[in-house]
């Protein structure tokens, strides 16, 4: 028999869970296949409207610029749309390329961003979740959710470079229990990143639910309060705190 979600120590008496709050990447779909394929289909795109750029790169050498440029200011590691854009527009410019190509290059690259496999847990687990508990998303990515097409399982959605907050920062996580209309103490986040979703959360107020499907180690120090490997086991571990 598959064991169950395991449970952590959490606070005597905690609040009944009222809402339940996601992480998207790597939680409800593996994003490095994501990324790999979008950022192959942009450099195919630059191979044909921009070939001085890839004559000049591989698509390794620009992810090595964009983390360079993200070390240049905060704001790049909220908006993450920001900083492909901005470093798009340097190496056109240092290649003398368009830059009005920036604009379709970086359309092509968000919708390939958003084309996503579901983990197969997910749509069946958040129909059943949605059924008792409000369900919603933070993310400090960009996806497209109704391109994704989980939109309407959220009762809220926020982004961090639209909302100019990101994890862990305690505002992000109490921007969405507001829209939600429910308490800190009430929710649930759930997510893959030891730092940003369980330990944000839970010094946000909230309490966290480890997402780990992919057999990782915790850091030393970090105690969700429940490790979970899919949403089947976290639909499970929610019902035994009603």
């Amino acid at each position: 028999m598959k064991p169950s979600a395991t449970s952590l120590p959490s606070s005597p008496a905690p609040s009944p869970i009222e809402a339940v709050l996601f992480d998207l990447d790597d939680t409800l779909w593996a994003i490095e296949p994501v990324l790999v394929r979008a950022e192959g289909l942009l450099y195919d795109w630059l191979r044909e409207h921009a070939p001085a750029v890839v004559a000049a790169h591989t698509i390794a050498s620009l992810r090595e610029r964009r983390m360079a440029l993200m070390k240049t200011d905060p704001m790049y590691r909220i908006d993450l749309w920001k900083l492909r854009h901005t470093a798009l527009s340097d190496v056109f410019r240092e290649h003398d390329v368009d830059l009005a190509l920036v604009d379709p290059a970086m359309a092509l690259f968000s919708e390939a961003r958003s084309t996503v496999a579901l983990f197969d847990d997910v749509e069946p687990a958040l129909l059943r979740m949605k059924d008792r508990l409000t369900l919603g998303s933070v993310s400090n990515g960009f996806a497209d959710l109704e391109r994704i097409g989980l939109a309407g399982h959220f009762g809220v959605s926020i982004a961090a470079h639209r909302f100019g907050r990101a994890k862990p920062d305690p505002a992000i996580f109490h921007a969405a229990c507001e829209a939600l209309q429910v308490a800190p103490a009430a929710t649930v986040y759930v997510g893959d990143d030891p730092l940003l979703d369980v330990q944000g959360a839970q010094r946000a107020g909230l309490r966290a639910v480890w997402m780990n499907r992919f057999e990782r180690t915790l850091p030393e120090g970090i105690t969700p309060d429940a490790i979970c490997r899919d949403l089947h086991e976290l639909h499970d571990w929610l019902q035994a705190q009603a």
